[in-house]
């Protein structure tokens, strides 16, 4: 039966399944890492709040599980795992994505020099990871996350991205505003200014689909 309950013990099976916490689980998918977290599973006034079809998406997607399973797993049926496919994707650390010749001028992974890391496999084959480095995405992306980037993906206001300047800067920032004349960045930590930059000063940017810590 589907319930309130059976739901969030679902999303807690998954993540023990794959050997995550909840807020784990939720930054894999590219989602706030307190999507999952106990107090918000009920509104203040008590009345159960349930998590979106979109959050549930993503980390089956995330995961490399399929919805089979988190059923499964949410009727407490004992489902095996579905083997994820896996995919090899170049990787970068973002301290070194600055200099020349690791990229096009579309932001695509070019040239040598790029180490790899084995993901679940994604129909986007223009994917690559970047290994983050310094505390300015503290607290979603910490030291050491690697973070997983698409140049083709679509990029709305509000997505995580990564951008380099044509100056070799390279920073990972939230975009706040697009322009035909400007791009506004915004700072997750608050210790770092959020940046405006002109259009011509971009040479790219890149939508990061989700981490994995």
């Amino acid at each position: 039966m589907l319930s309130h309950d059976r739901i969030w013990a679902a999303i807690d099976a998954l993540a023990a399944r794959y050997k995550l916490s909840p807020s784990g689980l939720a930054r894999r998918a590219g989602l706030d890492p307190t999507t999952f977290n106990k107090s918000k599973r009920a509104a203040n006034d008590g009345r159960p709040r349930w998590p979106s079809t979109e959050s549930i998406a993503k980390i089956v997607e995330a995961t490399g599980s399929s919805m089979d399973e988190f059923v499964g797993l949410m009727r407490g049926t004992s489902l095996e795992p579905r083997i994820p496919k896996m995919m090899t994707v170049p990787l970068l650390g973002l301290a070194e994505a600055g200099a020349g010749g690791f990229f096009d001028d579309a932001g695509f992974p070019v040239g040598q020099g790029w180490d790899e890391i084995s993901l679940p496999a994604t129909n986007d084959e223009t994917v690559y990871a970047l290994e983050v480095s310094g505390q300015s995405m503290m607290p979603l992306y910490r030291d050491g996350d690697i973070v997983i980037v698409s140049p083709s993906a679509s990029i709305r206001r509000g997505d995580r991205v990564v951008v380099k300047t044509r100056e070799g800067e390279v920073m990972a920032k939230i975009l706040q505003r697009r322009t035909a004349r400007t791009i506004e960045l915004a700072s997750v930590n608050p210790d770092y200014p959020d940046r405006q930059f002109a259009v011509d000063e971009i040479e790219w940017i890149a939508r990061i689909l989700w981490a994995s810590q």
